[in-house]
């Protein structure tokens, strides 16, 4: 039986990889093979353990128990994920982040560059890698009308953004379900893995700066627009606040990260209320809309923008790991990993390497059932620099590139040939500083 397990997981693996050639949605693949996988453990009574961490051993366990333990789990991210999103579609919905189109002054594209990098790397850290892609490309293309030259910032955003999400527990989905699960706290991650990346975006940028794409200024004159809400840099630094607050409510509370992201999402809501009454009072005055929606609430509006797939494939993908985390599969699998590769520093770069191939949230989801180690051990800090900055060698290998393809149409072949190299140096760099970091300075 577990042959044909493994069989529905790769098959379902494999169409989740090749989504775009399928043309069908990764998360229809990912719920598919966790209801299979599920449903063949069930009907042939097949044994479920539980993951001892401190014992590192398996406990006998039932199906209804370890699948509402895993259900719990996952529920915790997707619900953190669903709250950080919705303050995120606020913030747009008063086109808080035209704000940060303000800062760009200058033409010079070396300036430009290095301005888009340092702006990538802040706010993934803090609304997350592929929102702080999407909020940039969507700048770049009005600063910059030159497609070629757009790639090239593009290219270098992707890899800026994964670095920047690495570091933070809200940056990323894999370093926020390793916070989650208590693999990793926020002040710890912090202080392991933020000067890595701080390596992993700046080598490559320092490097592509010499590049003629980035050489002389930009032609033509920046857009100028009207911004559409008096209230959207109210709204960006309360919002973008009120997402760097969870992890100190989590320090001093020590409740799950997600209560205070509705703690968050409930203050944000708020103030939209309160503004888009206002809106709605003096347009209703004028006789005109309240808004292109056709009600005022901008959290109603902000609900129905989520993206939604995301969060069904997150389920899919995590409930499927946990299957064969609970068939003990994951558990032998990291113990012949140890016995093969005994460095694991090499089998965490593997993963990094991997997740570029691979989505690395399935990847993180199978270390956290393969590895026992305790809370804020070094294991899972490089993990999460590795699974963040790792995706970036492949233009499919990280959320921030896939959107970035999607907008800007990247061709596969053209970033294997420019950008790959300059993410693979980033990421080298960034593992031995991590690693030298923790050897001489953190434990030495």
């Amino acid at each position: 039986m577990e042959t044909i397990i493994i069989i529905v997981f790769l098959a379902g693996y494999l169409a989740i990889t090749l989504e775009h050639n399928l043309k069908i949605d990764k998360l229809i693949p990912a719920l598919a093979m966790m209801a299979i996988l599920w449903a063949i453990i069930a009907l042939n009574h097949m044994s479920v353990f539980e993951v001892n961490a401190e014992l590192r051993e398996l406990e006998p366990t039932h199906i209804d128990e370890i699948l509402l333990h895993h259900l719990g789990k996952t529920a915790e991210i997707l619900v953190f994920l669903l709250g950080a999103m919705t303050i995120v579609e606020i913030i747009d919905y008063f086109d808080g982040f035209a704000t940060i189109k303000g800062y760009i002054r200058t033409r010079s594209k070396k300036k430009l560059l290095w301005l888009f990098s340092i702006l990538a790397f802040i706010l993934s850290a803090i609304i997350d890698n592929l929102t702080a892609t999407i909020v940039l490309i969507t700048i770049l293309q009005k600063v910059i009308a030159d497609r070629n030259t757009r790639l090239w910032f593009a290219g270098m955003i992707i890899i800026a953004a994964n670095a920047g999400g690495a570091w933070s527990p809200i940056g990323d989905v894999t370093t926020t379900m390793l916070w989650i699960a208590d693999k990793v706290s926020a002040g710890q991650l912090v202080i392991h893995v933020l000067i890595p990346s701080i390596v992993c975006m700046v080598v490559p940028t320092l490097i592509a700066g010499n590049n003629k794409a980035f050489k002389g200024v930009i032609e033509g004159d920046f857009e100028e627009e009207a911004p559409k809400s008096k209230h959207g840099s109210i709204m960006l630094y309360l919002g973008l606040g009120a997402i760097v607050f969870v992890p100190f409510f989590k320090t001093i509370t020590h409740l799950p990260p997600y209560v205070g992201m509705m703690l968050s999402l409930a203050v944000v809501a708020t103030f939209a209320e309160i503004y888009s009454n206002k809106k709605f009072s003096i347009s209703s005055l004028d006789g005109e809309e309240a808004d292109h929606t056709g009600h005022h609430s901008p959290v109603h509006h902000s609900l129905s923008k989520i993206e939604l797939p995301s969060i069904l494939f997150f389920l899919g993908i995590l409930l499927a790991v946990a299957a064969l985390e609970s068939l003990g599969m994951l558990f032998h699998y990291a113990e012949s990993l140890n016995t093969a590769i005994p460095n694991t520093d090499i089998v965490v770069m593997l993963f990094g390497v991997g997740s570029a191939v691979i989505d690395n949230v399935p990847l993180v989801a199978a270390s956290m059932g393969m590895f026992g180690e305790p809370l804020d051990n070094p294991l899972w800090h490089f993990i999460a620099f590795s699974a963040g900055t790792g995706g970036s060698m492949l233009i499919i290998g990280s959320a921030a590139g896939v959107v970035a393809m999607g907008m800007e149409k990247i061709d596969f072949f053209w970033y294997l040939k420019k950008i790959t190299w300059l993410a693979l140096i980033g990421f080298v760099s960034g593992a031995a500083v991590f690693i030298l970091l923790r050897d001489f300075v953190l434990h030495g």
